[in-house]
């Protein structure tokens, strides 16, 4: 089988295992970097090294190593599917499910659904068999994923995550009120310095880009129902923003107050729309998923809209 090669252009100046990492989810610095000892990425017609320094607006031709077989066990979960071909699905997301298989969270993921409803047509990103998740969402967040079922579709909705055409709303309830009806967080996120499981926002230079576009829905007795939308899409981006901006997330056990709220597995966050382009045929394609029961139980009770 002949290996697919697709074209990137980078963002910004940086280290090549780095930028590519960063520009394709999933794939993890290792493994670019084996791409890159290996000659899969190319600039100009050379093979780029993994240290080379790459200035915005190069172009690379990328050829992914064939798929190799994988641990995990396709497992039949029921998925609500939203949209669906034979390039790409959105899945709604329900709370409480873990994207990714991880220590604790062996198998009763998206992915091991996906493997069960995909079946042979899944990404090698990573140079795995399995369903090529081009973003992901929190296990207490509900709401719209979407995952490529081939290479050519994986990196072709991982540049439009890179360029920020791919569109992606989401609801939220946070502590207290607002001045303005509208406003942007800008602020770069990093790991946190001293909890690697936190995240954190960072002095300009030391973390990612990061950036928040928030607008008012309704207010009222000190509780807010806002919408976010991600230009970028770093770990927890919307929690850490909300939560730096002195307007942590109602029910966050991470960067909120420590106290529960009746009918709150976690955060009250659900990604509500996904707008994307398609990867064959170029038509730009609008998903939704309407407000959960239990987000909308939330809202009833602190008297929202």
């Amino acid at each position: 089988m002949t290996e697919p090669t697709f074209h990137l252009m980078i963002p910004e100046a940086g280290r090549a295992d780095v930028l590519l990492a960063g520009m394709i989810d999933g794939l993890t610095r290792s493994a670019a970097q084996r791409w890159l000892e290996e000659g899969r990425v190319v600039l100009e017609g050379r093979p780029v090294k993994k240290n080379a320094r790459l200035e915005p607006g190069q172009v690379l031709s990328v050829t992914p190593p064939q798929p190799e077989a994988v641990d995990v066990i396709p497992q039949d979960i029921p998925l609500d599917a939203v949209y669906e071909d034979g390039d790409v699905i959105v899945v709604n997301k329900p709370v409480g499910m873990v994207v990714h298989p991880a220590p604790g969270h062996p198998d009763g993921t998206l992915v091991n659904a996906l493997l069960y409803h995909c079946k042979n047509s899944l990404s090698g990103i990573n140079g795995q068999l399995r369903p090529g998740i081009v973003h992901r969402i929190d296990r207490d967040t509900s709401g719209l994923v979407i995952a490529a079922k081939n290479d050519r579709a994986h990196l072709a909705l991982a540049e439009q995550l890179q360029d920020h055409s791919l569109f992606r709303l989401y609801h939220a309830v946070v502590l207290g009120g607002f001045r303005d009806e509208a406003g942007t967080v800008d602020a770069p996120i990093a790991r946190h310095p001293t909890d690697r499981k936190r995240m954190a926002v960072c002095r300009p230079g030391q973390g990612r880009e990061a950036v928040t576009h928030y607008q008012i829905v309704d207010s009222h007795d000190g509780y807010t129902h806002l919408t976010c939308r991600l230009e970028t899409g770093r770990t927890h981006q919307i929690r850490v923003h909300m939560a730096h901006i002195g307007h942590p997330l109602l029910g966050d056990p991470v960067y909120g107050p420590r106290r529960s709220f009746p009918g709150l597995a976690g955060q009250c966050l659900h990604a509500a729309q996904l707008t994307f382009t398609h990867p064959s045929t170029g038509e730009r394609i609008t998903v939704e998923a309407p407000l959960p029961n239990w987000f909308q139980t939330v809202l009833q009770r602190l008297e929202l809209d």
